[in-house]
C-alpha cells in the first residue's frame, strides 16, 4: 500500500506555481487601484484648496455686490404699512 503513494511527497507543477505567485505579489509594488485612487484623491484635494484660496482671495479684494433698487411701488406699500402717507396722496 505504501508503494502506491511514491509521488505523495511532490507537489503538482500547476500548485506550484499558484505558491511562486503568492510569494511574488507582495514584493512587486503598488497595487495600481491604490495608484489610481491616490492620483484622483490628490486631485480632489487639489481642487478643493483651490477653490478655498479663491473663495478668500475674491472676500477680501472685490466690493460688496450693490442690492437691487427697490420699485416706487414697493417703497410706496413699505411707506403705507409704516403709516407714513406717500407724497402726492
Amino acid at each position: 500500500m505504501a508503494d502506491d503513494f511514491d509521488f505523495a511527497d511532490k507537489v503538482p507543477p500547476s500548485f506550484d506555481r499558484v505558491g511562486n505567485v503568492i510569494k511574488d505579489s507582495g514584493s512587486k509594488g503598488f497595487n495600481p487601484g491604490l495608484i489610481v485612487l491616490l492620483v484622483v484623491g490628490g486631485l480632489l484635494l487639489t481642487f478643493l484648496i483651490g477653490n478655498y484660496v479663491l473663495y478668500s482671495y475674491a472676500q477680501k479684494t472685490l466690493p460688496p455686490r450693490k442690492k437691487k433698487p427697490v420699485s416706487k411701488k414697493k417703497m410706496k406699500k413699505e411707506r403705507l404699512k409704516q403709516g407714513v402717507s406717500a407724497p402726492g396722496e
